[in-house]
């Protein structure tokens, strides 16, 4: 298809295509002139998917491009590409060497990690997004327990192992293996969240009234 078919397939304005194009996120068509690209499905799925990324997920351009970069990156073993693409959506936290309730959080954080036997790199940067969420929770006196962030832990672990991991195609094409784990991550996370706040709201009207 001509990148205007593109365009009107994907819902994608073509000046935005091109802009994807430049920056990497899109892989280039095949050249059939001196002006002109023939685009396929692949182009299609990938537009899809940095769409859902950038409205749902609210995906940075720049995080996008990590994740692309790690997938087209042929000598990075698929486990470690899952983790680039992981830490690519996450959020940054703001830390402090200095800061005893950082650190504090931090260790506490690693601790938990090791009780669980969960196998997390020690740069993961999901360590210290979940410390930051702990001192907040700390500082409006609302400290996170540990029977709580165990009864989670649990929760979260069949989930993933249980609803996420089998659905990804460790063994057919890099990108799909990507696609599959940021659709997971971001996509099923928001409906996750959704579904609480749902839950949060009916529990409400059955404890409190209407």
């Amino acid at each position: 298809m001509r990148i205007s078919q593109l365009s009107a397939a994907s819902g994608v304005p073509i000046p935005t295509i091109k802009y994807y194009l430049r920056e990497g996120l899109l892989q280039q068509g095949e050249q059939t002139g001196a002006t002109r690209a023939e685009y396929g499905d692949a182009h299609l799925r990938r537009l899809r998917l940095i769409r859902a990324l950038l409205e749902v997920g609210r995906v940075p351009v720049a995080s996008i491009g990590k994740i692309v970069a790690a997938v087209e990156d042929e000598g990075i073993p698929v486990h470690r590409m899952l983790g680039t693409a992981h830490y690519a959506l996450a959020s940054p936290a703001e830390t402090d060497p200095d800061d005893e309730e950082q650190r504090a959080a931090r260790e506490r954080v690693d601790r938990l990690i090791g009780d669980l036997g969960w196998r997390i790199t020690p740069e993961a940067p999901t360590r210290d997004e979940l410390a930051q969420v702990l001192v907040r929770l700390a500082q409006l006196g609302r400290p996170a327990g540990e029977d709580d962030l165990r009864h989670y832990a649990d929760v979260i672990t069949q989930l993933v192992s249980e609803r996420e991991m089998g659905k990804i195609p460790v063994d057919g094409p890099r990108e799909a293996a990507v696609e599959s784990l940021v659709i997971g991550t971001v996509l099923y996370g928001k409906i996750f969240d959704i579904l609480r706040r749902l839950a949060h709201e009916s529990e409400s009207a059955h404890v409190l009234g209407s």
